[in-house]
């Protein structure tokens, strides 16, 4: 059987770079679980909230998250979950605790997060560079006119 295309077929069309457009959404983490606003803010940036998603096409929005110091931890992970670091050499392992963390440095919880449920590739690299993540209520993108949306 032989089948005949004609004009009326659907055809699959593919987004170019200039027909891409990037919102700016802003996140309070405020009193939200950090696995569940990373993997929103993860889908965000990928772009798998848009209807023109394209897995091999960089179609993400900006995303910026304010009060990531306020983001929760369920279950006794405050004390228990640990974030390492390598150095390279011998003995070079370093382990901190989620509340040093929180203390130090709460802006890295939430991007090492988002960064883990990235994919493995040149796309996330450029995805993770439109993550804003702040500590505090202020961020300096106020020009941008942020939409601020529910994860």
């Amino acid at each position: 059987m032989c089948f005949v295309s004609s004009e009326n077929d659907m055809k699959t069309t593919l987004p170019k770079t200039n027909d891409i457009s990037r919102a700016w959404l802003l996140v309070d983490a405020d009193g939200k679980s950090l696995g569940r606003l990373a993997t929103k803010i993860a889908d965000a940036l990928r772009g798998r909230t848009k209807p023109i998603y394209t897995p091999h096409i960089d179609t993400g929005d900006f995303v910026v998250v304010v009060n990531a110091e306020k983001v929760k931890l369920t279950g006794k992970k405050e004390e228990q979950k640990l974030y390492d670091r390598y150095s390279g050499f011998r003995g070079g392992l370093k382990r901190t605790k989620a509340s040093t963390m929180r203390a130090l440095h709460p802006d890295r919880m939430i991007t090492l997060a988002v960064k883990g449920m990235m994919p493995k590739n040149h796309l996330a690299k450029n995805a993770m560079k439109r993550l804003k993540v702040y500590a505090g209520t202020e961020h300096p993108h106020v020009a941008q006119n942020p939409q601020a949306v529910e994860l």
